[in-house]
């Protein structure tokens, strides 16, 4: 384009025609009339150009407006949005994927990918905490003293750190529902069978419970060796469990059942210290909030007092799980207690 104008500004001045004057020609002329031609000349020149260009400019509006533009400022607004979801740090997906919007109740913007609204619940607090399974048979005699006998490097290493301690029961606690559903999974695709609801039963216990790990990760945060620890015992955790449920899921079923009275019991010392005030009654997580439901105003305590319902819930439902095995029965045999998460 400043190549056009360049020459054509070149030919404009080297042509006699159209009132315009070769340079010899000016020089001519005496003084002050080469100054008033010369600033004509320039002004005609000026206003020349200036009408070409706006021209032109009205010219390429008019070919994006008619000549199939309207995709071209679709295609643009797109770019721009895109470039605006990276600044705000949102992932781009050549598919087109992404969430839609999502308000909470007071209209503000839900910040969490990690659960969604409908996912939110209000724990039962009604729940009996008090509940044993009296140990019977020979199997669950078996459950129960190796969960005790586990408890005993659990108290030496923690003591009365019950933030601490959470968090590692957490990480174990969100296996064995993982374990089951994973191996319900993989016999209803083998048999051709439905589970009656087990499998999904027990991945919302293990999402729960990993749920609770994040709560607690915002209250504790764990040092580099209590990082190894967790990384040790899952590893060890998920495998020895992993072969007992392949064995004797009616076994796996009564150890999660006897490890969820233990939590229990643990989150009750945990409300003991707060009360004291050994803990602080920090304020909530906001993520404990909108996952159940809590008040605004909601404490450490508010926290503790709902994940010890989930506790006793998951205990129900793994003793009756173990129930049904010791029946002789399979668990898709019996429906699955679904709804409480």
């Amino acid at each position: 384009m400043k190549r056009f104008v360049a020459g054509s500004l070149a030919r404009g001045l080297s042509s006699r025609g159209g009132g315009y004057m070769s340079t010899a020609e000016m020089m001519e002329r005496p003084g002050s009339m080469q100054g008033v031609m010369m600033n004509k000349q320039q002004s005609q020149q000026y206003y020349y150009w200036r009408s070409r260009m706006m021209s032109s400019v009205a010219e390429k509006s008019k070919e994006v407006v008619n000549g199939g533009g309207v995709e071209a400022i679709k295609e643009e607004e797109k770019k721009e949005k895109k470039n605006g979801d990276e600044e705000k740090g949102m992932a781009n997906s050549y598919w087109g994927l992404s969430r839609p919007s999502i308000k909470r109740p007071d209209g503000t913007d839900w910040p969490w990918n990690c659960f969604m609204p409908w996912d939110s619940y209000e724990a039962d607090l009604s729940i009996d905490l008090t509940k044993h399974h009296v140990p019977k048979k020979f199997l669950d005699k078996v459950a129960y003293r190796t969960v005790k006998l586990l408890r005993i490097p659990t108290d030496l290493f923690f003591k009365r750190r019950y933030g601490c301690r959470a968090m590692m029961l957490e990480t174990v606690a969100a296996v064995p529902g993982m374990v089951g559903g994973m191996l319900l999974h993989l016999r209803s695709l083998r048999k051709f069978q439905q589970s009656g609801g087990w499998i999904k039963a027990l991945l919302e216990e293990a999402e729960n419970e990993r749920m609770h790990l994040m709560t607690m990760v915002e209250l504790v945060q764990p040092k580099w060796y209590e990082r190894l620890l967790v990384l040790t015992v899952q590893g060890v955790f998920f495998n020895g469990f992993f072969g007992v449920y392949l064995l004797s899921p009616k076994l796996a079923h009564r150890i999660v059942g006897y490890l969820e009275e233990e939590a229990i019991h643990s989150y009750t010392e945990y409300l003991k210290d707060i009360d004291s005030g050994a803990i602080e009654n920090v304020p909530a997580p906001a993520i404990a909030i909108d996952y159940w439901k809590l008040p605004k105003d909601a404490t450490l305590k508010d926290v503790i007092i709902v994940i010890r319902a989930d506790e006793a819930h998951h205990r129900d439902v793994n003793h009756f799980a173990a129930d049904i095995h010791f029946q002789g029965k399979e668990l898709r045999e019996a429906p699955a207690p679904l709804g409480y998460h």
